[in-house]
């Protein structure tokens, strides 16, 4: 599990998981890695008591790789108001960037760039030190050479269609807005 930051719209599934692996007669096995701000492991002692062997919490950093098999993982820091970071998955040649919560900033260029298809947030409607507008998104997959964009994590203030119409008005490659259970294919 990849966690970008420890706000509860990004990590609260974390805690259904807990009970799931300690208490849903669930055949044993070893405890589930957990990528995510170093700060996690203080927070969940106010939800769980105390950590237990179900979960393997490994924090993050900026720069921090991970290689599992021939799938690599890569955080780097990005501007949210607090410890966040995007994440750069690069498997068999292809690469898959999502910003998490973030503003624009160099960091997240890096993520993106090249990326076969990116997952940004679009949250807010007008500029702000912690989200994409929808504008700033499609801007961003445009500045980095991305192939595709999915417009995610739009906010309460933005209807999701207009807000990837606004991103691909920006961008002018393949522009698509997030829905569960939704693929995409190559």
């Amino acid at each position: 599990m990849w966690l970008s930051h420890l706000h509860l719209d990004h990590m609260c599934d974390l805690l259904n998981a807990y009970y799931a692996l300690s208490y849903g007669e669930l055949p044993a096995r070893a405890p589930l890695p957990v990528y995510a701000p170093a700060a996690l492991a203080e927070r969940l002692v106010g939800f769980f008591g105390g950590l237990t062997d179900v979960l393997d919490l490994r924090p993050l950093s900026d720069g921090h790789v991970v290689e599992l098999g021939d799938l690599r993982l890569i955080s780097r820091a990005v501007e949210h108001g607090c410890d966040a970071y995007a994440l750069r998955a690069e498997f068999g040649g292809q690469v898959l960037a999502y910003s998490g919560d973030c503003a624009p900033c160099d960091a997240l260029d890096e993520v993106a760039a090249g990326a076969d298809l990116l997952l940004c947030e679009a949250n807010d409607p007008q500029p702000t030190p912690v989200h994409h507008t929808p504008g700033q998104a499609g801007a961003l997959a445009r500045r980095t050479g991305v192939k595709h964009l999915v417009v995610t994590h739009v906010g309460p203030l933005l209807d999701p269609q207009q807000a990837t119409a606004e991103a691909s008005e920006v961008f002018d490659g393949p522009t698509t807005c997030a829905a569960v259970g939704s693929t995409i294919s190559y």
